[in-house]
């Protein structure tokens, strides 16, 4: 199958085959046909299989005709990264339909939005925060809108915005197709879906498990060598891009600088960083300025990839769902790659929760020649020193993430779109 038998406008065909692109993946294969009919749909599928492609491809293609200069499809999205990025992924098979977009989100100046505003977009991607604001202002007219998509819906409910999106809502048409993306389907979501949604068709790609092109292991560790071992981990192992995640944002942080201290090419992403530092983050990273990108949950949402080869799971995640999101950072779009845990004592419950949705065991390795036996050897803190009577503090709960990807390619003529 090739994406001539959607029979999309000739100039997205043009676009398509210009970025070297051929066969849809299965989510593109199921979703697109419906959203041609103009049906709602909800969309269950991890990042990584092409999602953001099996909307935009066709919402390009019903903007070709009608009116232009007026806002007629509305993107959702969670985080500035993935605004960011499916705003590219508009741009880019939109080049030669004279089709606008315009991405919004904070953390930046309101003048360029409100500027493309003022020209006039038939596309806008958004954070729904920013958003309110433009909406608040009455800088944006939604009166000829005919498609809202929420895409990664269950990042959107982690992150509080729920009500926002319900907010943005009320202010649309209530005659539209409504498009809803979500790797996972808790009871929240499911209650937006039955709100939002109208007789929709559903789309199921890889929903529970993780994606069956990664390689998992754990690395049983006690905690205070975790940075020593990933250290010796990075030195012995061949990779191409790495991913690791930590539970906060200060540990990125810290242990970022610890890599580049040791001579490793790393820097952290997390949320204490401006918008410009976050982006010369990504951009490194993408481009290999960085081999290594130490990031949280929620700062890893939206990015945008393409040799990710290792995802490392410094600190176990939460839930089942959040280690199937991290690690879909590596492997996607049917490549391959590797994913790495660090697993203490105290995660023996998660891994087991993790191997019940998986469906086996994951291998156990240690590394050869790691002592693991070497004793803590940071001073402990005197007790007339320590706080009285204070409760333990909880490491800040955060959103979940994905994961990604590496591997060899397959030849050109198989080459499949796989935007996150």
């Amino acid at each position: 199958m090739n994406f001539d038998a959607f029979e999309l406008h000739q100039d997205i065909i043009r676009a398509v085959a210009l970025n070297g692109y051929e066969a849809p993946t299965p989510i593109q294969a199921k979703a697109i046909p419906s959203i041609l009919t103009g049906r709602d749909l909800l969309g269950l599928a991890q990042t990584g299989t092409g999602k953001t492609a099996a909307f935009v491809l066709p919402i390009i293609h019903q903007l070709m005709e009608g009116h232009r200069r007026c806002i007629r499809a509305l993107i959702l999205a969670p985080t500035r990264e993935l605004a960011a990025q499916i705003n590219e992924t508009v741009r880019v098979f939109s080049k030669g339909t004279g089709l606008r977009s315009v991405v919004i989100y904070g953390g930046v100046g309101m003048s360029p939005q409100i500027e493309a505003l003022k020209r006039g977009v038939e596309i806008v991607v958004a954070c729904p925060g920013r958003l309110l604001d433009h909406i608040s202002q009455k800088r944006v007219d939604f009166s000829r809108l005919e498609t809202l998509v929420i895409d990664e819906a269950d990042r959107m409910f982690d992150m509080g915005f729920l009500p926002d999106i319900r907010r943005i809502a009320g202010n649309l048409p209530r005659k539209r197709q409504t498009l809803l993306f979500s790797a996972t389907m808790p009871d929240d979501i499911r209650h937006l879906a039955d709100d939002m949604l109208n007789d929709a068709v559903t789309v199921q790609i890889s929903h529970t498990k993780p994606i069956e092109t990664v390689s998992h292991a754990l690395y049983p560790v006690e905690h205070h060598l975790k940075t020593a071992l990933l250290r010796e981990l990075l030195k012995t192992t061949d990779t191409d891009s790495v991913l690791v995640f930590t539970r906060t944002k200060h540990r990125a942080e810290r242990l970022a600088r610890q890599l580049s201290q040791a001579g490793f090419r790393a820097t952290s992403l997390q949320g204490d960083l401006s918008q410009s530092k976050r982006e010369k983050a990504i951009e490194g990273f993408r481009k290999g300025s960085f081999q290594i990108l130490v990031a949280t949950d929620i700062a890893a949402r939206g990015i945008d990839v393409s040799a990710i080869s290792h995802v490392i799971n410094f600190d176990m995640p939460d839930t089942a769902d959040a280690y199937t999101h991290r690690i879909g950072r590596t492997g996607r779009a049917e490549k391959t790659g590797d994913a790495f845990t660090f697993v203490t004592r105290d995660d023996a419950e998660m891994v087991r929760t993790i191997e019940k949705v998986i469906g086996e065991r994951l291998a156990r390795r240690t590394l050869a020649g790691f002592d693991y036996n070497k004793q803590d050897d940071r001073p402990a803190q005197p007790a007339t020193q320590r706080p009285r009577q204070q409760a333990p503090r909880q490491a800040p709960r955060q959103a979940r993430p994905a994961a990604r990807h590496s591997g060899n390619l397959r030849s050109r003529g198989d080459r499949r779109i796989s935007q996150a």
